[in-house]
């Protein structure tokens, strides 16, 4: 049997990884500046986060949702406290694309309405109802396609409006800031409207946080940089620094009832326990600091390159845009200097997703690394 061939992959196979490193299986190390799509939060590996997994495995690693399972409660405990949303409901399930199924669900229960508003550029997972609110045509199967979804400009807000009244409207879903698509994010202005046009028009408002989320923004959820309160959050990616889990936080004012969502693995033992490691780990090592101290240091060392076009996004959620396509930048980044970045719809972008524990010293490695690269590259380029 063979593997089924949808994945691109770069001859790199790791092996170990530590904090913000990944050793492969013939001993080289490599700085890990992508975190394998933003999940590695507070570094691979941590001591903390290893113990706790390892302890908790040795005693129960999984049983389903139909007892008690007082992890739950303690998670939502410290999760509510440490992202200062108390006022909400913690639905535990496995992944990103899962926890936006369930949101927008939720929405249409509550609502008893089916059309969705995304945006432009949108990711919000693969599976039936988050893949039809991701605006990439390729990965919609005809299955996925039959889910009524609009799609708008960001910071539209003429545009937004004028499809929030026909009062047909489940849900709007929008990331915080958008991963895939770019690092484009809405406005504070376009988030405020937003939120007062959703509550005028009987929508749910649903802030995808998967990928903005768990303070790699610089706060705990990037929508708090503007100042509002949505309906619903989904979140996973640095939610378990790599253990499968993700959740969708529930306004109280949406109700539950037995039945209503359900999942077999979502919140199991080891899946809170990883869950619960990072929240300690984020409050304990002040990493949410770190993220804005690091941020500010990126961005001050990244002015040295005249190459580079625009730096988007907030936090340690960053993107380098170039005014050329930067998939040849990415292999000589890996192959020649050991650096691990991501890429993006936007084939110019360079994207920017290191554990939050990340330090100076290791943004310096990557920028002087940066630096060589392109020089190889205008090098080559002249004497062709």
């Amino acid at each position: 049997m063979e593997l089924f061939d949808v994945y691109p992959l770069y001859d790199v196979s790791p092996e170990s990884a530590e904090g913000s490193y990944v050793t492969d299986n013939k001993g080289r190390k490599y700085l890990d500046l992508y975190g394998g799509h933003g999940v590695i939060s507070i570094g691979h590996s941590h001591k903390d986060y290893v113990a706790a997994l390892t302890s908790q495995l040795k005693k129960m690693g999984f049983y389903s949702n139909s007892i008690q399972n007082p992890l739950q409660e303690t998670l939502a405990q410290k999760l509510g406290r440490l992202s200062q949303c108390e006022d909400y409901n913690l639905f535990l399930c496995n992944s990103g694309a899962e926890a936006n199924e369930n949101a927008l669900k939720m929405a249409s229960f509550a609502t008893g309405k089916s059309k969705v508003i995304a945006f432009e550029k949108a990711f919000h997972g693969r599976t039936s109802a988050a893949v039809a609110a991701t605006d990439n045509p390729k990965i919609n199967a005809p299955l996925n396609s039959q889910h009524e979804v609009v799609f708008l400009p960001l910071n539209d807000v003429a545009s937004l409006e004028k499809e929030l009244s026909k009062k047909d409207v489940a849900a709007v879903i929008i990331e915080g800031i958008q991963g895939v698509g770019g690092l484009n994010e809405g406005s504070t202005a376009f988030f405020q409207s937003l939120e007062k046009l959703c509550r005028q028009y009987g929508a749910i408002l649903i802030l995808d946080e998967i990928q903005s989320g768990y303070g790699r923004s610089g706060k705990f959820f990037s929508f708090q940089h503007h100042g509002i309160h949505p309906d619903i959050i989904s979140m996973a990616k640095g939610m378990g620094n790599g253990f499968p889990v993700g959740g969708i936080l529930i306004s109280n004012h949406i109700e539950a009832s037995y039945g209503l969502l359900g999942t077999t693995f979502g919140g199991n033992h080891l899946a809170c326990v990883a869950a619960i490691s990072v929240l300690d780990v984020i409050e304990k090592e002040q990493l949410m600091d770190n993220v804005n101290k690091v941020s500010s240091h990126f961005l001050e060392r990244i002015k040295e390159i005249d190459q580079i076009r625009s730096v988007k996004g907030k936090g340690l959620m960053l993107g380098v845009t170039f005014d050329f396509p930067v998939a040849q930048l990415r292999k000589q980044l890996i192959f020649e200097e050991g650096i691990f970045t991501g890429g993006s719809a936007d084939p110019n972008l360079l994207r920017i997703l290191p554990p939050l524990s990340v330090e100076t010293e290791e943004i310096d490695f990557f920028i002087d690394a940066l630096k060589s690269v392109l020089k190889s590259i205008n090098n080559s380029v002249k004497s062709n």
